[in-house]
């Protein structure tokens, strides 16, 4: 008489099993692209919003595309804040601030 209690098999990878609700991610090779579900926010400044919005480029390509995205991403933004830098701010007051005191 056997008395070992029977071990359930474990599911091939790729098969569904009855505690899965899908099928078995299997090793076999790297997961296909999937968006991450990033909400993207807009600025309300159209040149960083299209800099941002291209990081959804990045949804559908492999992890290792990922680094030509992000870079492109960076180096627009950058130039984009360096514009903003470069442009005259508004007139400031004439004169250090000591030349603006009231004597009485």
């Amino acid at each position: 008489m056997n008395d070992a209690v029977p071990q359930a098999e474990a599911p091939e990878p790729g098969i569904e099993g009855p505690d899965h609700a899908g099928p078995v991610p299997s090793d076999d090779g790297p997961a296909a692209p999937a968006p991450l579900g990033v909400p993207r926010t807009p600025t309300g400044h159209p040149e960083v919003d299209a800099h941002v919005e291209r990081l959804a480029d990045a949804d559908h390509l492999a992890t290792d595309g990922h680094l030509e995205v992000y870079e492109d991403v960076h180096r627009g933004l950058r130039d984009a804040l360096t514009a903003l830098d470069a442009r005259p701010g508004p007139p400031g007051p004439a004169g250090p601030p000591s030349a603006h005191v009231h004597r009485s």
